[in-house]
């Protein structure tokens, strides 16, 4: 209990706490954030959580759900107990609308599984590799998840609330904290995620308290709205009231079964001088045609194309087709050992041998049409 005559610190917040040391070393949420601002909190997470899973659902191509959250506080000390390796941290920084960043921490065996969705797998039996390639999968998740989460909380606080690209790497609370806010005292706001019957486990996110107090209090304390200014009504300065009629004249009117009507005031606005200058527009000449060749070739890169290899081809009547049945052979115009020819969308590119490999039919490549054929072949 003594060493010598000091009092280690953490007797002396036990002694100032009225309790034993080993109780004052759990960490209460409630001297740190009130009921109203864990409310808060969570109700912020629960929004801006719920348009990411939508986001995440979308680029997985599974079923995502994020439930209500659970807010807590932690002590940056007690991390490597919170979060032993392995863990992914994803840090995002706020850049527009609201100043702070955070810390989103997954396990690092549901970010292999969001990253092989990423990358084309199924997610049922990721690779159990994990280098940059994966990161940067589950980097753009976050990000993707991120982005739709702001835009929520640019609802929430009536502002353009924007982030910065996210930084991800391996969570090592000892050897490398540098993605970790430096604030003692972190607030966790905890989420359960599920993806299809590939996850069910827990995403959390990281704030330091005073980042997280300022949330609240600009959702409690929005900004207000800027108004226009009203726009004046339009009043002709030649305008005069329209002159009522009197006793009399309703008299003679019923009298005499006439009419009257008064003429109207004619508006005539006034003109304005108006600066009128040509349009501008940007050279783009300076432009190489490469580049832009580049780019666009780039964005063709991904899309899929149907590779067909004929054998050969043969025409027959209805009455022979009829009268096929198992067992018949149909003659084909081509000889054998001929190359058959390779289509890419119908259209004839190359021709090639056909070979065995394990168990399946390939095809060997052997020659690849001149693009003068390719062009005949095109008419």
């Amino acid at each position: 209990m003594v060493s010598g005559d000091m009092l280690s610190q953490d007797e002396i917040d036990a002694l100032l706490n009225g309790g034993s040391p080993s109780s004052s070393g759990t960490t209460q949420t409630e001297d740190y954030l009130s009921t109203m601002e864990q409310d808060a909190l969570g109700e912020i997470g629960n929004i801006s959580f719920g348009s990411a899973a939508t986001a995440l659902s979308t680029l997985l191509n599974q079923k995502v759900e994020i439930t209500t959250p659970t807010v807590s506080v932690v002590k940056r000390t007690e991390l490597k107990d919170e979060f032993p390796i392995p863990h992914v941290a994803v840090q995002v920084t706020y850049t527009e609308g609201i100043e702070g960043a955070n810390l989103l921490v997954i396990k690092k065996s549901d970010a292999q599984i969001i990253a092989d969705l990423m990358l084309g797998g199924e997610g049922t039996n990721p690779s159990p590799e994990f280098g940059e390639l994966q990161l940067s999968a589950v980097g753009e998740a976050m990000n993707q998840m991120m982005g739709s989460a702001s835009t929520s909380m640019s609802t929430i606080f009536n502002k353009k609330v924007d982030i910065s690209p996210p930084k991800i790497d391996f969570l090592d609370v000892e050897s490398d904290s540098s993605l970790i806010p430096d604030e003692e005292i972190l607030v966790k706001v905890s989420f359960r995620l599920k993806v299809g019957d590939l996850i069910d486990s827990n995403i959390m996110q990281l704030i330091d308290a005073e980042f997280s107090k300022s949330l609240v209090q600009k959702l409690m304390n929005p900004d207000p709205v800027t108004e226009q200014e009203p726009v004046a009504e339009y009043k002709p300065q030649d305008e005069k009231p329209v002159p009522q009629p009197s006793l009399r004249d309703h008299e003679d009117s019923y009298v005499h079964r006439e009419t009257r009507a008064e003429p109207s005031p004619t508006y005539q606005p006034q003109m304005r001088d108006v600066s009128v200058k040509p349009a501008s527009f940007s050279d783009f000449s300076d432009f190489g045609s490469s580049q832009t060749e580049s780019k666009n070739l780039d964005m063709l890169l991904d899309i899929p194309l149907q590779v067909t290899v004929e054998l050969g081809r043969t025409k027959k009547t209805i009455k022979d087709i009829l009268e096929m049945s198992a067992g018949s052979i149909v003659e084909l115009d081509k000889l054998a050992g001929e190359p058959v020819d390779i289509f890419v969308n119908h259209k004839m590119i190359a021709k090639g041998e056909v070979v065995v490999i394990d168990e399946n039919f390939g095809v060997r490549v052997t020659e690849i049409l001149s693009q003068r054929d390719r062009l005949e072949k095109l008419k």
